[in-house]
């Protein structure tokens, strides 16, 4: 079985959350600035990790941090933040516990740049702003075969909790949802 096989009904549960429903159909740039708020630290920390454990070798621009920020604050008009989901504060936790583990840290590069590489690219069309965030400077395709080349089946069980990270986010932002 593949690394996505293994995987897939935690994908799919993680598709299956409303939030992803109201993503897909034209979410209004408050409800989306706040979602990559919630987004931005938990890429960035991850990204750091995968850098000083030498992860993103070969993915030059896979980064999507950076971008996740400028998305962010071209949405964002308000003084104060937006607030961060309690999922935000656990994953962050979650990559600290984990970020001497090469293994561990790029089954979530894979979940979350994978996503971005692909179902990333039709909530791109839906989504407010620049989108910067699914915007690559590299062919997509080529992308996913380098992330492939860089995971097996025995990153399963971590690419599963992280599928479970990203589900608890889209539980607890359905909290702001009509607000």
């Amino acid at each position: 079985m593949s690394l996505k096989e293994l995987t897939w009904d935690h994908h799919q549960n993680a598709e299956r959350q409303d939030f992803v429903k109201i993503l897909m159909n034209d979410i209004d740039s408050e409800l989306y600035a706040t979602f990559l708020y919630n987004q931005f630290p938990m890429y960035e920390l991850l990204e750091v990790m995968a850098m000083k454990n030498n992860l993103l070798f070969g993915l030059q621009g896979i980064e999507r941090s950076k971008a996740i920020y400028q998305d962010f604050k071209e949405l964002w008009d308000k003084e104060q933040p937006p607030p961060l989901c309690p999922v935000t504060n656990d994953y962050l936790g979650h990559i600290m516990k984990i970020q001497d583990d090469p293994h561990k840290l790029m089954a979530h590069i894979y979940v979350r740049h994978m996503g971005d590489l692909s179902g990333g690219q039709m909530i791109a069309k839906k989504v407010p702003g620049s989108c910067r965030l699914y915007h690559f400077d590299q062919d997509v395709n080529q992308l996913k075969e380098k992330i492939r080349e860089k995971v097996d089946d025995t990153m399963a069980d971590e690419a599963k909790i992280c599928f479970d990270f990203a589900t608890r986010l889209f539980q607890e932002m359905m909290q702001f949802v009509n607000k």
